[in-house]
């Protein structure tokens, strides 16, 4: 019985101590000095002490457990390390690591969250907002753009130069605006509000493109000839990486480049012969300047003795002879400028290669460490202004369009989609700004991108899907008057560039988290490469065994932290939104150590096994989206109101993540495995539920009434009442709605009896014969009903005005003579 105590004793120290990270020393001591208690009371004896010291002194040593124990294991590490390509290499060691990484070590720092700073507007950016932007969103009207013309109009092309809107990201030394990234974010979600082929056009060049690539890897000559053109709209970009034959897989870019002398201007010179065949090239049809990416061979070993000096990047005039442009791909009805563009044996000088001859065979770098910018900042911002723009109309739409005498808004069925737009609307907004804060505090964070760029492409898919489902036949009738076609037909272009969503989801995110963010996994993979045996030792140790005892120690925060489900976890307040603080740490805890299982038991054939990558990488996404949610919350002073759309993203995104784990054990290769840590994390299965049906429907509700946690759901979206801007004039028709409502109740009660709330014209004369009406009052129900008809209405063609090709008439007209 005495053992048996001093068995329980001991778990529960090493749990203790485990619990809290302790070190090796401290664990050390505490065993020693129960086991000196133990022996006080008779309960261990010599036996205990040997295998004390058995275990202790080896691990204790530093020498004697770096040659005895990490040497070997060493050895044995090097054999079944899993080989990464090049492209694998240099995608991991792109960007920098931020609160993602705090997610993967098993227990998140709250205080540090919510001490980032919140991303601000200067007064120049606020200005350019309430500025230019607003005039070009007044020269565009969507319907003509992507219907009549399939373009912009050569004014708006006009104004974009000349106001510098390409030229956002580029440096005001060489004429830029040199916006935060929180700006350009601001810009594009605005733009979306109005014109998706707008705000398409505008996020490209300040994304992924020549002028990233210059001011982070041009020559001082490539800069100051380029930039300043770029910034003026001299120069129209493009850039040009995808293949017929390598879209998601770049790093497999059958185009090439071939280092031979040749003639330029009249001389030889030494320069590079390439041959490219590339599409889906946003800006392609009109650029200037293609930036380039191929394969580049030395074969006569012109630039050094290696032949295969791999992707590069070069940037071309489209005037250099042998250079292909013009034609357009048709974007699913989003004809924003996108085409392809081709090269045979096009030569072009060394110079050319962006940052010169130096960067030959560094493209893939440049290009990775490029996209975890850019591709946190565009795709995201233009979904996000997406999502809460459909927030808003759907909103306003439901308050609006009434079936069975009651709005359709509040209509259970229908508050349930609508909670999920407005829940999507304010955790997309949140991610967002979270992540482009972290750019604008200097990190380059390619794990985050992944997962705002997959996410918010995937909820914004979401949330189009669900407006079309609440709006019926207005979302489905194009024409002038319909704000939800364009979005949802154009839902896949997102999805698919800058990574296919199933690539990111399944290969990426996790793919390079797992080891860019856990806290050993990347030292243990570079102390083995080391050539220098007694450093490769030393450092492997230290890592080896941090890792084992950081192991140790999420098994044991695991087990408790499900055990108690949280209920005595650190957070950092105590108010409705405590449980979900503690709710991620247990989460974190059992992503950290299931990660280390999966590595332990897979080794390499984890990134094989993508569903597994692919379920682990939801629960980092799931607790990262979280986290923002929470930081929003938190920066935007804990407004009550809000307090709605919190609880359900917080609760959609938490259960979501019980849901992975959960098939994650079902479908874990070795299935004892699976189930022993099934028990572990679940030991009285799944806790978590979906949001409620009342949270759902105070979402709901928001969304439907002007207030202040409704105008923060539409932060930086176009709204402004005028012709052609249907969000505007929808906004205006929900407070003409509202606004006449008690009216219409006024004119019911004394007219003794009960109205269809329609023809509120007709409404309005009978208030006024009536006498309760005043002549303003009246006018508000005739503004009104003016309001609700043009929400409610679909747009109608005359048959001629539908065909492409008004030619067959003229055809049609003859052949029905012929058989007259």
């Amino acid at each position: 019985m005495e053992l048996l105590v001093f068995i329980a004793l001991l778990l529960v120290l090493v749990g203790i101590l485990a619990y809290h990270r302790a070190s090796l020393t401290l664990f050390t001591a505490a065993i020693g000095g129960l086991l000196v208690l133990g022996s006080f009371f008779g309960t261990v004896g010599l036996v205990g002490w040997i295998l004390f010291a058995a275990v202790a002194l080896p691990l204790n040593i530093a020498s004697i457990r770096q040659q005895h124990i990490t040497k070997p294991l060493l050895k044995l590490y090097r054999k079944i390390m899993p080989e990464m390509s090049t492209t694998e290499k240099e995608a991991i060691d792109a960007g920098t690591t931020w609160w993602e990484g705090d997610l993967f070590r098993g227990n998140p720092d709250w205080h540090k969250l919510h001490n980032f700073p919140k991303p601000r507007l200067s007064a120049e950016e606020q200005a350019f907002l309430d500025g230019p932007v607003e005039t070009v969103l007044r020269m565009v009207d969507d319907w003509h753009v992507t219907h009549e013309r399939t373009d912009l109009s050569p004014e708006v092309y006009a104004y974009l130069k000349d106001q510098g809107f390409f030229a956002m990201i580029i440096k005001k030394q060489y004429g830029g605006l040199e916006f935060s990234a929180y700006a350009q974010s601001c810009v594009l979600q605005k733009l979306t509000s109005k014109s998706m082929v707008l705000s398409s056009t505008v996020g490209v060049p300040n994304s992924l493109g020549p002028g990233e690539l210059l001011q982070h890897y041009g020559t001082k000559e490539q800069q100051d000839y380029y930039l300043p053109r770029l910034a003026k709209g001299l120069e129209v970009p493009c850039f040009a990486l995808t293949s017929p034959e390598a879209g998601s897989d770049a790093g497999a870019i059958p185009d090439f480049g071939v280092v031979c002398k040749g003639e330029w201007e009249g001389k030889e010179i030494v320069g590079m012969r390439l041959t490219w065949n590339k599409r889906y090239i946003t800006l392609a049809p009109i650029a200037t300047v293609l930036g380039l990416a191929f394969k580049l061979q030395d074969p006569d070993n012109l630039l050094g003795d290696k032949e295969d000096l791999g992707i590069t990047c070069a940037l071309i005039p489209v005037s250099t002879a042998g250079v292909k442009i013009g034609r357009r791909h048709f974007p699913l009805n989003v004809p924003f400028q996108n085409g392809p563009t081709q090269g045979q044996d096009v030569f072009v000088p060394l110079d050319y290669i962006i940052g010169g001859p130096a960067m030959a065979g560094q493209g893939w770098r440049m290009l990775v460490e490029c996209l975890s910018v850019g591709r946190a900042i565009t795709l995201p911002s233009n979904s996000t202004g997406g999502i809460k723009s459909v927030a808003l109309a759907t909103g306003a739409y439901a308050r609006i369009r009434r079936q069975f005498k009651l709005p359709i808004g509040k209509m259970e069925g229908v508050e349930e989609i609508m909670a999920r737009i407005g829940g999507y609307a304010y955790m997309s907004d949140a991610s967002t700004t979270m992540s482009v804060g972290s750019i604008d505090l200097g990190e380059k964070p390619s794990v985050i991108s992944a997962i705002t760029k997959y996410h918010m492409t995937e909820r914004m898919r979401q949330a189009i899907i669900d407006a079309m489902d609440v709006h019926g036949g207005k979302g489905i009738c194009m024409g002038p008057n319909n704000y939800l076609a364009r979005g949802y037909q154009g839902a896949p272009v997102a999805i698919t560039v800058e990574g296919a969503n199933i690539l990111t989801r399944n290969m990426i995110i996790y793919g390079q988290g797992a080891i860019r963010c856990h806290p050993y996994v990347l030292a243990e993979l570079q102390a083995a490469q080391l050539e220098d045996e007694r450093a490769a030792v030393t450092a492997f140790d230290r890592a080896l065994f941090g890792h084992i005892g950081f192991s140790i120690s999420n098994f044991f925060r695991t087990f408790w932290l499900s055990l108690t489900n949280s209920a005595f976890s650190h957070a950092p307040v105590q108010d409705e939104t405590a449980k979900y603080y503690k709710q991620m740490n247990r989460f974190s805890s059992a992503l950290a150590l299931m990660s280390d299982i999966a590595m332990a038991t897979l080794g390499g054939d984890l990134k094989r096994r993508e569903r597994i990558s692919a379920r682990l990488g939801d629960i980092l996404s799931m607790l990262y989206i979280t986290s923002s949610i929470l930081k929003r919350y938190n920066d935007e002073g804990r407004q009550v109101q809000d307090l709605p759309l919190v609880q359900w993203g917080c609760e959609d995104n938490l259960y979501r993540a019980q849901l992975a784990l959960d098939e994650l054990f079902d479908n874990f290769p070795n299935r004892a495995v699976g189930i022993l840590f099934k028990r572990v994390v679940f030991p009285f299965g799944r806790s978590l539920r979906r949001p409620s049906d009342q949270v759902e429907h105070q979402v709901a509700r928001i969304m439907q009434t002007p207030c202040e946690a409704r105008s923060r759901l539409g932060t930086h979206l176009y709204l402004t009442d005028e012709p052609n801007n249907l969000l505007g004039q929808l906004e205006k028709a929900l407070t003409d709605i509202l606004a006449a409502e008690p009216l219409f109740d006024k004119v019911m009660h004394a007219a003794n009896k009960k109205l269809p709330f329609y023809r509120l014209n007709e409404v309005a004369e009978l208030g006024l014969s009536l006498g309760v009406l005043s002549q303003a009052e009246a006018e508000k129900l005739r503004v009104a009903e003016v309001g609700r008809l043009k929400t409610i209405n679909v747009d109608d063609f005359d048959p001629i005005d539908m065909m492409a090709d008004k030619s067959l008439l003229e055809s049609d007209a003859k052949a029905a003579v012929q058989a007259a």
